[in-house]
Formats: structure tokens, C-alpha cells, sequence
């Protein structure tokens, strides 16, 4: 009401004229005044609406700046001209009329309201209008009035030698800096959800920046007080720092997650440091320009109080599992994860960080770790081999699988040895090849206490209900590990390779004799049979012994190839050796060549049956198929000549064939001289083209 009444009594009414006057002013219509306040009749509402508008609509389009206040330093200075005022009525009559009439009463507003306007326009801005723009979070338009405000008090003091408080703006400066640097310092945390706010605080910054960039090259003299420089750019990087320190502390550890509290500390650090980065990259580096490098600030920052943190860490003799975990953070995740993720890894490039830790304190954790890895696996395969002999012991069947008796100690060991490989080398590279050979190492000592383990099994358990299958399922187990051997190779260590190959070897040929013995025994006495009857008179002997066999070899499906195949060539040889040593230890001296030829065919037909139920049952053992057939030969043959022939053939396929075996052959041909047999025999002086078979044939067989 009061801004009312000041807009009617605003212009005193002016000395009353004669009546004459107010008789001709009613009359006449009233000519336009060349007084400055004087304005044409046909000023209406609209038209001076319109004349307010462009005003109003630029205050709108700035009320994020100032409202109420000039947006530039040119309207915070007041400086602009005043448009013709509408001309009022003359005469008492004239004035009651203007003051009465509806348009005359918007007129008066609108003119009432520009005057206002133009009051407020040419009216300077208070420093406590700038506290209150500093309050409202609107940084960058204080900073501009406030740079306004210290140009004009600048040049005041330079013209008269005094202008405004000094203090005062000094005052409101550190409270401008003290709420900007507060918001950079929430700066990750607001980037996302308020972006308005922090583009605002950063544009206030940058001002500052500039302008005491601009103070250091005018370079000002000293006497006359001045905020430049400012340090506005050293205190956002300090801010920054102080920002990162606190983000990258560490919360109160509870113990829920399983982890070591160490551990805790530095995955804390490491997935802030990404997250915030990332943070950095795609909502706040947006904001500044690109003299601030802020993302290479931010990293610096980050790094120097992670790396710092770690080194501090690795100084303790930490956990094998926070051993590995720090290494795997420092030589994986990291450079991998961290420097070279998508958002990352161009602004992390310019940033140009280093490595965490020094390559010192890497190769010391490097050298733990190795160690550490190897005595969990030394102690991982030593709990497994004892969950296996207890097994054994407890008197269960072992469970099968696609129809082969199974064992997860394979199972468990190989992944074992595997898993300790894959952790190093997703560490890096060099690291799973410097763990190869330990591992190795420790996987041939587990073997080599297998191997003790299961000799002492088959050694104490001949009884046991399940020998035999307990005996098979660890000659599977067998197989697993000299595939995975195989597999693994390392061409540096391949001597290791060897020894496992031949722990193996012993342990398969333990196996397999104690699952012959009986077989072999129950042969024996049919073997013996040759000896004792004529050999024309054997011929059911040989079905019998492959009915033997046959019963025997049904356990034997159990076993995976190859073992099974190895397994029925070891019988394949048995049943030759055996047949050949029936052969030199019989006697018989046969006169007539009808009576040899006999003997040569009754030979045949053995060695016929034999390969055939070997081979049909898994054996592979062609090169002792021409044994028994290339002895019945000699015997059938009556040329001189033709027998050397024949015997040079045996001697180049079977070596360890000797004189004595031979001689004993040659006795069944009783109508061969002296002088012959000794020629025949000194064809094995010759060792022409000789071909090493994978085993002994003759070696073992001891004639009569």
C-alpha cells in the first residue's frame, strides 16, 4: 500500500490555473508537452505492456542468475537510459478524469511499475544481496557481481584514493571461496543427481581462475589492496585431494564378508578409486574446460593415496590369501581392469601412472606367493590322498562310472595342481609359468606317497571283499593322472616328467601283476599238461587253458582303455611264453619228417587259438603272432638251408632269442646231424636288420 500511495502522490500537483484556463483545457483537446515527462494521449495498456515485456521476459530468462538483480556487470552498475513517459491530463478536471478512468489507472501502474523497474535497474548491488546469492548455492552470479564490485572499488582507489570496503568484499570472497570449494569437495558424489549445482560452482571457479590469471600478468602493484591472487585454482586441486582422502578411507569392518580386514582395506580402495574415476570421466569432467585436467588431477590423486595405502600394507607379513589378493590387485586388476577399462583408459592414459608398488616390494610378494601356493597344494593333495585310504579301508565297492570303477582322487588332485596354475597365471603370464615347475614338483611327490599307499593296500588287503575292484579303480586313477602329465608338459621340466611317468609305471605294473597272479596260477598246471602227454594228444588242453582265461578277464572290463588293452597283452604274452617254454623243456626227439609235420601243425593250430581269443578280446600284440608259427616251421622243415632261413628270421624279430632255445627246438628233429645242427645255430652269430620288439620273449624262458 505504501508503493501505492508513493506511486499517486509522485509528482506534485502543479500551481492551479485561472478559470479560463480550466474552461479552455476542458474544451481543447490538450496539445502534446515538450517536457521531458510529457507522452502522447494514445498510450494504452497493451502498447505499454508491450513495452514491459521484453524486460520481464529477460528477467525470466536470467532468474537463475540473479532475479531480482542485473545478470551483467553493465546492469549491476546501473548504466542505461529511460524511455518517454505517457503524458498526463492538464487541469483538475484532466487529472480527476486520468486518476478515475480504468485506463488511465493501468497506465499510472504500468508507469508506477517502470519506475520501480528503472529504480531497481540504477540501484547498485549490496554485498549483502551477494551473501544472499552466495546462500541460494548461485556461485557463479555472486562471483560476477563481486568481480564488479572489486573493478569498481579498484578504480576508485586508483582515481581518488578511496572506494568501498575492502574488507567487506575481501569478507564475502572468503565465503564465495569457502561454499565453492565445499560443493567441488561433494563434486563425485552430486555429478550425477545434480549436475545444475556443480556446473554453477564450476563456472564460478573458472572466473576466479581467469581473473587471477589475469592479476599475475597485469602484475598490481602492491599498495593498492587487491584479492588477486586469489589461488583459487591451487585451492580446488588441494580440495580435490582433501575429496579423494576422505572417499578413499576405509569404513568400519564388520568381519561379515569372509574377509581379512586388510583384505577389506584395499578392495575398498581399489573399487572406489574405479567407480569414482569412472564417475569423473562421464559426469564431472563435462563441466570444466580442458586447461583444468581434471581427470588427470582426480587420478593423480586417487593413485598416489591407493598406492600409498598398498605400500604401507605390504610392509606386514600378510595372509596367504591377502598375499595373493594385494598381488592380484597390483598386477591384474589394476593394469587390466582399472588403467585399461573402456571409460578409463584414454584419460588414465594422459594421466600417465605408474605401477602401485614398486617392483621391489612385487617380486618380494611374487616370491611369497610361489611358496605360499605350493605348501597349500602339498597340504590340499596330502588330505586327499588320506580321504582315499580310508576309503579303502572302510570295505565299500568303488563307485562306477560309464561302466569303469571311478575314484574322485583324480578328480580332486588335478584340479588341485590346475587350480594353483590358473590363480598364478591370472596374476600374469610369467608368474603361472613360474609356478609350473613347483607345482610339478609337488604333484611327483603326491604320487610318489600314492604310490606307497597303494602297495601297502594290496600288501595288507588280499582279503579285503573288493580287493579287485579297489585294485582296478586306482589303475584308472592311474590313467587320469599320466593324461594329465601328458598334457601339461613343460619342456624344462621334463625330467620331472619322467619320474612321474615312472611312479606310474611301477604302480600299473603292481596292479596288474596282482590281477594276473591268480590267473597265472590256475595256468600253470594246465601248461604242465604239455609235458606230460604227447603232443598229439593235446588238443583240448589249449581250450581249456582259454577257458581259464576267459573266466578271469571278465573283471578286467572295469578297466579303462588303454589299461584293459595293455592288461590282455600282458596275457597275450604270458600265454606265448608260456607255450614256447612247454616247447624247449619237453624232450622229444621226433625220427620221421611225417611225425614233425605232426607236431608243426598241432603247434599252429595252438598259436591260431591264441591270437584269436587275444585279439578278440582287446590285445594288440601283433608282433608276437609269428613266434609260435616260425617255431612249428622249424620243426617242419627238412632243407638245411631253408631252416637257417627261417631261424635268421626269428633272431631279426625277437633278439633275445639264444643258442639254447634254439638248440632245444632243433631237438625235435631227430634226423638232423651235428654238423647241420651247428650250422643252424651259428645263424644267430649274424645280427642283421634286427628289430627290437616292445618286450622279451626268450629272455625269461629257461630250457631244461
Amino acid at each position: 500500500m505504501i508503493k501505492t500511495m508513493t506511486f499517486f502522490y509522485s509528482n506534485p500537483i502543479k500551481q492551479s490555473p485561472s478559470n479560463k484556463e480550466l474552461r479552455r483545457d476542458s474544451e481543447a483537446t490538450p496539445k502534446p508537452s515538450t517536457s521531458s515527462e510529457s507522452e502522447p494521449d494514445t498510450v494504452s495498456v497493451e502498447s505499454s505492456a508491450d513495452e514491459a515485456q521484453p524486460k520481464d521476459n529477460m528477467r525470466t530468462h536470467n532468474q537463475r542468475e540473479a532475479p531480482g538483480l542485473g545478470n551483467s556487470p553493465s546492469e549491476v552498475s546501473g548504466k542505461g537510459t529511460s524511455g518517454p513517459e505517457p503524458n498526463k491530463r492538464k487541469g483538475i478536471r484532466g487529472k480527476i478524469i486520468d486518476v478515475l478512468s480504468p485506463i488511465s489507472v493501468g497506465r499510472a501502474k504500468i508507469k508506477h511499475k517502470k519506475k520501480n523497474s528503472k529504480q531497481e535497474e540504477s540501484k547498485p548491488i549490496t554485498v549483502d544481496q551477494i551473501r544472499e546469492l552466495i546462500h541460494e548455492k548461485r556461485l557463479f552470479e555472486a562471483g560476477q557481481h563481486l568481480l564488479v564490485m572489486e573493478k569498481e572499488s579498484y578504480d576508485q582507489q586508483s582515481a581518488e584514493g578511496k572506494g568501498a570496503d575492502w574488507s567487506e568484499i575481501e569478507a564475502v570472497y572468503g565465503l564465495l571461496k569457502h561454499e565453492a570449494l565445499r560443493i567441488i569437495k561433494t563434486s563425485v558424489r552430486i555429478a550425477p543427481t545434480n549436475p545444475e549445482l556443480l556446473h554453477n560452482t564450476v563456472r564460478a571457479i573458472t572466473e576466479q581462475v581467469k581473473e587471477d590469471e589475469r592479476a599475475a600478468l597485469e602484475k598490481t602493484p602492491g599498495e593498492i589492496p587487491s584479492a588477486r591472487p586469489g589461488k583459487w585454482k591451487e585451492a580446488w586441486e588441494e580440495t580435490i585431494k582433501e575429496s579423494v582422502a576422505e572417499r578413499m578411507q576405509v569404513p568400519p569392518f564388520s568381519g561379515v564378508e569372509g574377509l581379512s580386514a586388510t583384505a577389506h582395506s584395499f578392495l575398498h580402495m581399489g573399487k572406489t578409486m574405479k567407480d569414482d574415476l569412472i564417475t569423473v570421466v562421464q559426469h564431472v569432467k563435462p563441466h570444466y574446460s580442458k586447461d583444468f585436467q581434471v581427470c588427470c588431477v582426480y587420478a593423480k590423486y586417487y593413485y598416489q593415496c591407493f598406492s600409498s595405502q598398498l605400500e604401507a600394507i605390504a610392509q606386514f607379513e600378510l595372509g596367504s590369501g591377502d598375499n595373493a589378493l594385494l598381488l592380484t590387485w597390483v598386477q591384474n586388476i589394476y593394469p587390466n581392469e582399472i588403467k585399461k577399462h573402456r571409460v578409463l583408459e584414454k584419460e588414465l592414459e594422459e594421466a600417465n601412472l605408474g605401477s602401485l608398488l614398486p617392483l621391489r616390494q612385487i617380486k618380494h610378494l611374487e616370491e611369497t606367493y610361489l611358496i605360499n601356493e605350493s605348501e597349500s597344494l602339498k597340504r590340499c593333495l596330502a588330505r586327499c590322498l588320506e580321504m582315499e585310504v580310508t576309503r579303502w579301508a572302510q570295505g565299500t565297492e568303488p563307485e562306477k562310472l560309464n561302466g569303469h570303477f571311478h575314484s574322485e582322487l583324480p578328480i580332486d588332485a588335478i584340479q588341485a595342481v590346475h587350480g594353483g596354475r590358473k590363480r598364478a597365471k591370472d596374476i600374469t603370464p610369467d608368474l603361472g609359468k613360474q609356478i609350473a615347475p613347483l607345482l610339478l614338483a609337488e604333484f611327483l611327490t603326491f604320487l610318489q606317497s600314492y604310490k606307497k599307499g597303494v602297495e601297502c593296500f594290496i600288501k595288507e588287503n588280499k582279503r579285503h571283499r573288493y580287493f579287485q575292484a579297489t585294485v582296478i579303480a586306482n589303475l584308472n586313477n592311474c590313467l587320469s593322472f599320466r593324461t594329465h602329465a601328458e598334457e601339461n608338459r613343460i619342456p624344462a621340466q621334463d625330467g620331472c616328467r619322467q619320474r612321474i611317468f615312472a611312479v606310474l609305471d611301477e604302480i600299473q605294473n603292481a596292479g596288474f601283476d596282482v590281477l594276473l597272479q591268480g590267473l597265472f596260477q590256475e595256468l600253470q598246471p594246465l601248461f604242465k599238461k604239455f609235458t606230460q602227454k604227447t603232443w598229439l594228444s593235446c588238443t583240448d588242453i589249449m581250450k581249456e587253458i582259454i577257458a581259464c582265461a576267459h573266466f578271469h578277464i571278465s573283471m578286467f572290463q572295469t578297466l579303462k582303455e588303454p589299461l584293459r588293452q595293455a592288461i590282455m597283452e600282458k596275457i597275450h604274452l604270458h600265454l606265448v611264453q608260456e607255450h614256447i617254454t612247454r616247447l624247449v623243456k619237453k624232450k622229444v626227439s621226433l625220427k620221421s619228417a611225417e611225425q614233425q609235420s605232426s607236431l608243426s601243425e598241432v603247434i599252429e593250430t595252438n598259436a591260431s587259438i591264441l591270437r584269436t581269443f587275444c585279439k578278440e578280446n582287446g590285445s594288440n600284440a601283433t608282433w608276437l603272432d609269428p613266434a609260435l608259427p616260425s617255431l612249428a616251421e622249424i620243426i617242419r622243415l627238412q632243407d638245411t638251408n631253408a631252416i637257417m632261413v627261417e631261424v635268421g628270421g626269428l633272431a631279426s624279430r625277437y633278439p633275445d632269442i639264444r643258442k639254447k632255445h634254439l638248440a632245444a627246438i632243433l631237438s625235435y628233429k631227430g634226423n638232423l646231424s651235428g654238423s647241420d645242427t651247428k650250422g643252424i645255430l651259428s645263424v644267430l652269430d649274424i645280427r642283421l636288420g634286427t628289430m627290437l620288439p616292445p618286450t622279451s620273449l626268450f629272455s625269461s624262458i629257461k630250457p631244461s
